[in-house]
């Protein structure tokens, strides 16, 4: 069977003016990550008509930049936000010694391959309810020797993790269930529910994550989160109650809003 013909590669020109017309803001900069990534004009082609679709930009390239690092991001799974970079420096700023790391409600394992690329020699544990989630995680630590389990927050967890922690972090939902329908329809559509919504108020999962952690953490361990400038406050007081030292930490550049809980 003779071979199909390959179709002819767009133009640079040509990628922008579709991801233009699409709607995309920032449209030459996206077409030079899909020209640099496709293998073949095929490819290419279906990448743009992919992104002009409305699938985010990392689902489309199966990568997000986070923390100097490429991360592996598969269809369906929380793509990594570029603000959560806040939240490695703070836990690296916070323990940089620590030789534990777990990152609950991980995604793609971003928070986790970060933190072990920039602590060293580390035991890194990454855990997520979302078993598509598990399968990218397990990627991107797997050049850090790290583990992703299944399962709903410390449940997930190998029980001889137990004060042995140094860093766990939690980039928990934290979306007002209300709010949901507002997001982005890049978020809304392409990323899993279960990533997002955060119950009535935003902090549900958080608050089971603030009761729990203390039990994980080892003496001196911290726990990070993000929440949204309205929550922070009371994402605070869930961590002050469940007897963690507790103070939040904020970058006005980034617009990121995290809490940190120490163990002491």
């Amino acid at each position: 069977m003779p071979a199909l013909p390959s179709l002819p590669p767009l133009s640079p020109s040509a990628v922008v003016s579709a991801l233009r017309a699409a709607g995309c803001v920032f449209a030459e900069d996206e077409a030079e990550l899909l020209l640099t990534t496709a293998r073949t004009p095929e490819e290419l082609s279906a990448m743009v008509d992919r992104r002009a679709a409305g699938l985010p930009l990392e689902h489309v390239l199966g990568w997000a930049e986070f923390h100097g690092l490429r991360i592996a991001v598969d269809e369906g799974v929380f793509v990594p936000r570029r603000r959560t970079e806040f939240l490695v420096d703070q836990a690296l700023a916070q323990a940089p010694e620590a030789r534990v790391v777990v990152d609950l409600c991980c995604g793609s394992g971003a928070l986790g391959a970060a933190l072990a690329a920039a602590l060293g020699v580390v035991e890194v544990h990454a855990a997520d309810i979302d078993p598509a989630a598990v399968r990218c995680a397990r990627r991107n630590l797997a050049p850090y020797g790290g583990r992703a389990h299944a399962g709903d927050l410390f449940d997930a967890l190998p029980a001889g993790l137990r004060g042995r922690v140094g860093i766990l972090t939690a980039n928990v939902p934290y979306v007002p269930s209300a709010d949901v329908a507002l997001l982005p329809a890049e978020a809304r559509d392409h990323e899993p529910q279960t990533a997002l919504d955060g119950g009535a108020d935003g902090l549900d999962i958080l608050r089971r994550v603030a009761a729990g952690a203390p039990g994980w953490l080892a003496p001196g361990g911290c726990l990070l989160t993000e929440a949204s400038e309205r929550q922070a406050q009371a994402a605070a007081a869930a961590f002050t109650r469940a007897g963690l030292t507790t103070r939040l930490a904020v970058s006005d550049e980034a617009y990121a809003h995290v809490v940190i809980g120490v163990r002491e």
